[in-house]
C-alpha cells in the first residue's frame, strides 16, 4: 500500500461552477497542459480558478527524468496552428497571466525555441496586455536557441533547476546542473525580463546543499525562486526520501530572501507556475 502523506501535503481541491470541465474544453481545443501532464497535486485548485499552464510541443518528451511524470518517447509533429489555440483558450479563459511550458525536444534543430517564440507572439496579438511567462528546457546549451525566445519578449524566463548539483546524474542524467545555470545567466544578461528557477526538496539532498543551490541561482542572476517537496508519481519513478516539514520551507524561503531573491515561494505544495501572476504583481506595487 502507498504511504499516507503527511497532513501538510494533502491538497485542497475548491472548484467553481462552469470551470469543472476546463480540461475537457482544453482536450477539446487539442491542447495539452502540464497541470494534467505532469500530475500536479495543485490541479484542482488552480483549475478552479481558470488558470493552466499551457504544454507545447505535444506532450512526449524526448528524455527520461526519473522525477516527472510527462510521457516520454518518440514525440509528435510539431503543430504550426497550436500557437494560435494556445492564445485562443488564453483568451477565453481571460488570463492576464500566461504561462507556457513545453516537453523537452531534443529533436528538432531548435529545441522548439522558435515555436515558444510564435506562441508568445500569438498571444500578445489576441490578449496584448498579458504577460507571458515561459518554463523553458535547457535547449541543449544553443543559446542561439535561447536567443530566438527572448527576441520575443516574454515578460518572465523560468528554468527550473530542479534539484542540488550532486544528484542529478540520479534524477537528471540528460541535463547538467551547469547547463542550466548558464541558461538563466544568458537570460538576465539578454534584456528586460524576470528571472526564475524552482527545484524540489525531499530527494536526499543536505540544507547545505539547498543554500549552495540558493547561492548559485542567485550568482546567475535569478530574480524569482520556487520550493516544493517532491512527490513520487509513479513506483517507477524516484522514491521520496524525506518529507519536508513546513517550518523547513519557512526557513529556506527567508535564507532566499536574505541572499536578495525579489520573489520567494517556498512550501510543501508549491509548484514552478503555482500563483505564478503574483511575481509580476508583486514588482508592481
Amino acid at each position: 500500500m502507498r504511504e499516507r502523506l503527511p497532513r501538510w501535503l494533502v491538497a485542497q481541491a475548491p472548484k467553481r461552477p462552469g470551470l469543472e470541465g476546463l480540461g475537457r474544453e482544453l482536450a477539446a481545443r487539442g491542447l495539452h497542459t502540464v497541470c494534467e501532464s505532469a500530475r500536479c497535486p495543485n490541479l484542482g485548485e488552480c483549475f478552479g480558478r481558470g488558470t493552466a499552464t499551457f504544454l507545447i510541443l505535444g506532450n512526449t518528451c524526448t528524455r527520461d527524468c526519473r522525477f516527472c511524470a510527462v510521457e516520454h518517447g518518440r514525440p509528435e509533429a510539431v503543430d504550426a496552428e497550436e500557437p494560435r489555440r494556445v492564445a485562443e483558450a488564453a483568451a477565453m479563459l481571460g488570463l492576464r497571466h500566461v504561462v507556457v511550458t513545453s516537453v523537452t525536444r531534443d529533436d528538432l534543430p531548435d529545441g522548439g525555441a522558435g515555436h515558444f517564440a510564435a506562441t508568445i507572439g500569438a498571444i500578445r496579438e489576441l490578449l496584448p496586455s498579458a504577460r507571458v511567462e515561459v518554463l523553458v528546457p535547457d535547449f541543449g546549451g544553443d543559446w542561439k536557441a535561447l536567443g530566438v525566445v527572448m527576441a520575443a519578449r516574454p515578460a518572465v524566463l523560468n528554468h527550473n533547476v530542479e534539484t542540488v548539483a550532486r544528484l542529478y546524474p540520479e534524477v537528471r542524467p540528460q541535463a547538467g546542473y551547469a547547463r542550466s545555470l548558464e541558461l538563466l545567466r544568458a537570460g538576465e544578461m539578454a534584456g528586460e525580463v524576470i528571472t526564475k528557477s524552482g527545484f524540489m526538496v525531499g530527494l536526499g539532498e543536505s540544507d547545505q546543499e539547498v543554500l549552495e543551490l540558493l547561492r548559485d541561482l542567485r550568482g546567475a542572476g535569478t530574480q524569482a525562486v520556487t520550493i516544493g517537496q517532491y512527490l513520487q508519481p509513479t513506483r517507477r519513478h524516484l522514491a521520496v526520501a524525506e518529507y519536508v516539514r513546513p517550518e523547513v520551507f519557512a526557513r529556506y524561503g527567508a535564507a532566499a530572501r536574505e541572499m536578495g531573491f525579489t520573489y520567494v515561494m517556498s512550501g510543501p505544495l508549491v509548484r514552478s507556475s503555482y500563483h505564478a501572476g503574483e511575481l509580476c504583481d508583486e514588482r508592481q506595487e
